[in-house]
């Protein structure tokens, strides 16, 4: 399997931040479209920022970020850390939302909602409430919300890094069979050297020293990610080599924790 040419191009990236924080500087990167690209790195590195750079979420001070066309810019799709759903709606209208905000009625909505909940498996929940969904199930409704405008690149921020391990293992399988289905570009944020190796077909590794790249680390998107990949050689090979770059990279100079 190959990529195409960069779908975005950051070029020279630098963000500083009004309190005079320099969360990256000189920042390189391309993302290829059909990639599950994931930034690594302790707090503090900037990973974050970069994404919402990228998200067109904050403006950077230096440099500059290009994208292939105007209409895949438009067509992004984001997942927080938190879920951040309107405690009072329902699932069907939390999902619902990012299409209302762009004018769709609720009835010519409907079928893109609805596929949005079956792709994550909350099709029975439409009508539930937040309250009464699980850890997991209140993350799905999330990238549900995300997936209704069907987008052509997904930016995740630690999206499950507050959920327990089993919860976390079966959405990373979700993941990647949703990555499969819908042939979307994916830049995943974690902290996790175990689930970068498991979803990435590309790993880039930064540290605390102004975003520097400690190690970019190209993974076959060819892989069986199945529960047994775990299991296997490749998997292990994989971790170590990540393991290694975040502990240079958390070795780094410590600066302000990350904004």
């Amino acid at each position: 399997m190959t990529y195409d040419e960069p779908l975005i191009s950051l070029q020279q990236v630098g963000k500083t931040y009004d309190n005079g924080h320099v969360a990256i500087e000189g920042f390189d990167l391309n993302v290829r479209s059909g990639e599950t690209l994931t930034l690594l790195g302790p707090s503090g590195c900037g990973k974050s920022t970069v994404l919402r750079l990228i998200a067109g979420l904050a403006s950077p001070t230096s440099g500059r970020i290009v994208w292939s066309s105007p209409e895949r810019r438009k067509n992004l799709g984001v997942v927080f850390q938190e879920p951040t759903l309107m405690p009072w709606a329902s699932v069907f209208d939390n999902v619902y939302l990012p299409l209302r905000l762009a004018g769709a009625s609720r009835d010519s909505a409907g079928p893109q909602v609805r596929q949005a909940l079956r792709q994550v498996g909350l099709s029975d929940f439409a009508d539930a409430l937040p309250r009464e969904l699980s850890g997991g199930m209140k993350m799905r409704c999330a990238i549900a919300r995300a997936l209704a405008t069907v987008p052509n690149v997904i930016l995740m921020d630690e999206p499950f890094a507050a959920l327990d391990e089993v919860t976390r293992f079966r959405l990373n399988d979700e993941l990647l069979e949703l990555q499969l289905e819908l042939k979307a570009t994916i830049v995943f944020v974690t902290h996790s050297v175990f689930e970068s190796a498991y979803l990435s077909s590309r790993i880039v590794v930064m540290s605390r020293r102004k975003g520097e790249k400690i190690d970019e680390i190209a993974i076959d998107p060819g892989l069986q990610r199945t529960a047994d990949f775990r299991h296997t050689p490749t998997f292990a090979d994989i971790c170590r080599r990540a393991s290694l770059a975040l502990r240079e990279a958390t070795d780094q100079q410590i600066g302000y924790a990350e904004i």
